[in-house]
């Protein structure tokens, strides 16, 4: 048998030649890691369907931001879990509530070496765990909703948000919000659409996370899980009406949107690795079934290959403290 010209194994036979030959890479710098503060709490609080992941207190949030730059992660993501909500999300909007708190406590910590993110919703903040107002049949109102995140994006900007994620999914929030910041003398805060956001089961450990309220779905604003087209159609209108970054959201699931969305896009695309993502990988891993680290690493790396820019992980730190060593050996 005559031996085969072409051999791809040859650039896969010794570990330095994988690492020249290799065409997709993770750096800290291109992680972002979600971050809970809760108010009224001096300790950090378990969650338990994230092991490992807390609710933080203010100070404790400071010490995790001090070693999330330390490793030199990218960013950290904001979610405010306030002690008290109403209808409309007042909390979101008082300059003393958690997530505005937190937000100044951050960016005075480590504002200069990381990007101090915010998380731009109302269902943290609704005692219907709803991520917009709603009208007098129950159902969230998108124009009322709007004029909510207008007030959210300044009040967030004025704590020093540097980025403003909006996760509502309401028809024209981009706009609106870009708008209200301009017109208010913060034209250098960026905002971050979360374009193709799914009504996906994956979401379940992070309520608790935030100690949802929610009763019912999501699916009247959230995008139905089998629609491909749809994400591309959102990110679109999304760049069109002056997001910085577009989000695809969850990742793992939906390889195939982000691809798509990458490609359409002339500005940054992010992903989110949800809660559920984390939860099973940890679950698995605890039970033996696979190994941990191999698994974190390789789904991470799935999510940057199918195009995400940076992702947003609760592995970030931990993650980047890998990467790290590995560099320096």
């Amino acid at each position: 048998m005559k031996n085969p010209v072409i051999r791809p194994r040859r650039l896969r036979s010794t570990p330095a030649l994988r690492r020249l030959a290799g065409e997709t890479r993770l750096h800290p710098a291109d992680l972002v890691l979600p971050l809970f503060v809760r108010e009224g709490t001096s300790e950090p609080l378990p969650i338990r369907s994230m092991p490992g992941v807390v609710q933080h207190s203010i100070d404790s949030a400071r010490r995790a931001v001090t070693d999330a730059a330390a490793a030199g992660i990218g960013g950290v993501m904001l979610f405010g879990v306030p002690a008290v909500r109403d209808a409309t999300g007042t909390g979101a909007t008082d300059p003393n509530g958690i997530l505005n708190v937190a937000t100044s406590a951050i960016v005075a910590e480590v504002g200069a070496d990381l990007v101090v993110q915010t998380d731009l919703c109302l269902d943290e903040f609704t005692d219907h765990g709803h991520c917009g107002v709603l009208d007098a049949s129950g159902r969230v109102d998108n124009d009322a909703t709007l004029e909510r995140y207008r007030d959210m994006a300044l009040a967030h900007a004025a704590a020093g948000s540097q980025l403003l994620g909006l996760s509502g999914m309401m028809d024209g929030q981009v706009a609106a919000v870009r708008e209200v910041l301009d017109e208010n003398g913060h034209a250098d805060t960026a905002v971050l659409a979360y374009s193709a956001k799914y009504a996906s089961a994956f979401y379940g450990p992070f309520r608790d996370a935030v100690e949802s309220t929610l009763e019912g779905d999501r699916r009247s604003y959230q995008l139905d899980p089998g629609n491909r087209r749809e994400g591309v159609r959102e990110a679109l209108l999304d760049i069109d009406e002056g997001a910085d970054i577009v989000m695809v959201k969850p990742a793992g699931g939906y390889l195939d949107v982000l691809s798509d969305v990458a490609a359409i896009s002339d500005i940054p695309v992010w992903a989110y690795q949800v809660s559920g993502e984390y939860a099973m990988i940890e679950a698995a891993a605890a039970n033996g079934w696979i190994n941990r680290r191999r698994a974190v690493e390789e789904s991470v790396l799935s999510i940057r290959r199918a195009g995400a820019d940076a992702v947003l992980t609760y592995w970030a730190v931990e993650l980047a403290t890998w990467l790290n060593e590995e560099r320096t050996r």
